[in-house]
């Protein structure tokens, strides 16, 4: 229930003494009276819309907690899952290292074999 304390009374008093007449001072002062019952908040007004916009703000920050923490947990997993992929292809790319010094040493130990063949059957 809203009740603003608007004395139409001393309103209309004050109009009068201003000089305007009765009726013009009553018909002024209950228009104004509807205006400001209308249009202006009262104190209980403000504290429900303060309590209604302290509810909502609380409602917004435990989303938000909630957004964060799965949020984190997602970059958790991402992270996890990089770290993985990459050791895997660390781990194959040694592996081809290897294969590939093997083979070009093996290579090279061939054709020193074969160099000190030939210089054997040619000294």
């Amino acid at each position: 229930m809203r009740t603003l304390a608007f004395d139409t009374l001393e309103f209309a008093k004050k109009l009068k003494t201003a000089n305007f007449t009765q009726d013009q001072a009553e018909a002024l002062a209950e228009a104004v009276a509807g205006i400001v019952e209308e249009r202006l908040a009262t104190k209980q007004d403000l504290k429900e819309l303060e309590i209604r916009l302290e509810t909502r703000i609380k409602e917004l920050e435990t989303g938000l907690r909630q957004y964060m923490k799965e949020l984190e947990t997602g970059l958790r997993h991402d992270m996890k899952a990089l770290d993985t992929g990459l050791h895997r292809d660390m781990q194959e790319m040694e592996m081809r290292l290897r294969h590939d010094l093997t083979l070009r040493l093996g290579g090279m130990l061939t054709g020193g074999v074969a160099l000190v063949a030939v210089l054997v059957k040619l000294l």
